[in-house]
């Protein structure tokens, strides 16, 4: 009896063993196993990279952080996963909800294209545009407004992916350093006559070519538009000087995009013109304001129209899907 008592024995404690062994081989443990499961899966949540910026790009984790997915109830407290690839950078790919930014900038002209130039930057949906223009302003007379210095105080501000800048209605003139101790315009350089003018158009170059290398540079898109001619020959014949110089600076950089505005409203003879065709329904229309220079309504929006296809190829060119 006493042999069978102890068989017995032994047998029940075999048989809670293999029980227990069963139960851990099967996945049981009730509470201790859901404890483990939810630290577990909190640490994993943790270690994504997480759009609201609580998980450090590096992959390393934020202890205060609340783990994405656990309903905000669970927070991450293990040691950095050091195999979590960091967060990726930024796309640079335009879209609805990073869309590139489009400054346009100038004198006056800037100011008649720039609405509508807006309009059809907005209709893209992967864009969006600030217009900061000067009348009167040019690069010829900083004394009156230095575009240079303020384009270094905006474009870090705005941080521009495309620029679109036009100047030349009030640059064929003299050229300015600052002013004088009276506080008169310093003129270095007298106004362009259209026979030879070596000096002012080195001087112009050099302005020129300096506001461009800054605003292409940082991978930025600059696209330069160029000057109707006037209905005054004389007026012309300085505008003119002003608009080759612009057009041979803007040959040397292949990263500035340039938009000949005196071919699209010039004749069919290369001179003055007051109607031009509207692309939009190939009508005929008078596109010249009452100075015989600057553009009317219907002359700036085609010229917006010129613009915004320049700059869309850009666009698509950076990813962007339009």
């Amino acid at each position: 009896m006493v042999r069978r008592i102890g068989a017995l024995v032994v047998l029940a404690v075999v048989a809670i063993g293999v029980v227990r062994g069963a139960d851990a081989l099967l996945g049981g443990g009730g509470a201790d196993a859901e404890a483990s499961a939810t630290t577990t899966s909190g640490v994993e949540g943790a270690a994504s990279p997480d759009p609201t910026g609580t998980v450090d790009p590096t992959g390393t984790v934020d202890p205060a952080a609340t783990v994405p997915g656990s309903g905000g109830s669970v927070l991450a407290t293990a040691a950095p996963d050091t195999t979590t690839a960091p967060t990726q950078a930024p796309s640079a790919v335009p879209t609805a909800e990073d869309p590139a930014v489009v400054l346009i900038a100038g004198d006056s002209d800037a100011g008649t294209f720039g609405p509508y130039l807006e309009t059809l930057m907005n209709e893209t949906g992967v864009a969006r545009t600030q217009l900061d223009y000067k009348v009167s302003s040019g690069l010829a007379r900083p004394d009156f407004f230095d575009w240079p210095s303020h384009f270094r105080e905006i474009v870090p501000q705005v941080a521009p992916d495309i620029v679109v800048v036009t100047f030349g209605g009030n640059d064929p003139q003299g050229l300015t350093d600052g002013v004088k101790a009276d506080g008169s315009p310093n003129f270095i350089i007298g106004e362009p006559t259209g026979d030879g003018d070596e000096e002012w158009r080195a001087e112009y170059g050099r302005r020129v070519g300096e506001v461009m290398d800054y605003l292409s540079s940082e991978g930025r898109t600059l696209v330069w538009v160029g000057i109707p001619n006037d209905d005054n020959p004389d007026v012309t014949l300085r505008l003119q000087v002003q608009d080759e110089v612009v057009r041979a600076e803007a040959a040397k950089r292949p990263q500035v995009k340039f938009v000949d505005t005196w071919n699209r409203f010039s004749g069919r003879e290369g001179g003055w013109a007051e109607f031009v065709i509207d692309p939009r329904d190939n009508q005929a229309k008078d596109v010249r304001a009452e100075d015989g220079f600057h553009l009317n309504v219907v002359g700036a929006e085609i010229l917006a129209l010129d613009i915004a296809e320049v700059v869309t190829a850009d666009l698509r060119a950076r990813g962007a899907a339009i």
